[in-house]
């Protein structure tokens, strides 16, 4: 008699255990998907302030690049015709080798009137090369014969 009682409870206790292993998985499953959902979304948040940020410097300076790159710390490559910007975790300005995301801006080629409009294209990737986010931003450039 003793005995089947003891085998009782340590099913029920057995149940018990199963049941809050249960709810722990469910609840650690529910803070990993808002961690992740967390890191997404400032990610995002900070792409999209770095591309503001350039899309309204790159209107301020007319279109010139090399101008840009100075207002905005960056790397301008005559080769490439293309700004660099690096980002660091917080979304700092840093060198490269420090970068988790890179601000790439490249020139559109120009249509050649007096009063032409600059198109760039402008994007945030990861330095995995996921892009964030991207943008086309037009300038207007002043040039006179």
């Amino acid at each position: 008699m003793n005995r089947s009682k003891s085998t009782l409870f340590l099913m029920e206790q057995l149940i018990v255990i199963a049941v809050f292993a249960i709810c722990a998985a469910i609840c650690v499953n529910t803070f990993v998907g808002s961690y992740l959902m967390t890191m997404a979304s400032k990610n995002k948040n900070g792409a999209l302030l770095a591309v503001e940020s350039c899309a309204e410097s790159y209107k301020a300076v007319s279109g010139d690049l090399r101008e840009l790159a100075a207002v905005l710390d960056g790397n301008f490559s005559d080769n490439t015709d293309t700004l660099v910007v690096y980002y660091d975790k917080k979304w700092q300005v840093c060198v490269e080798n420090e970068a988790v995301y890179t601000l790439l801006l490249t020139p559109r080629l120009p249509d050649g009137d007096i009063i032409s409009p600059v198109l760039s294209d402008l994007s945030v990737n990861k330095i995995t090369g996921e892009e964030i986010t991207s943008l086309t931003v037009t300038a207007r450039r002043w040039e006179y014969e």
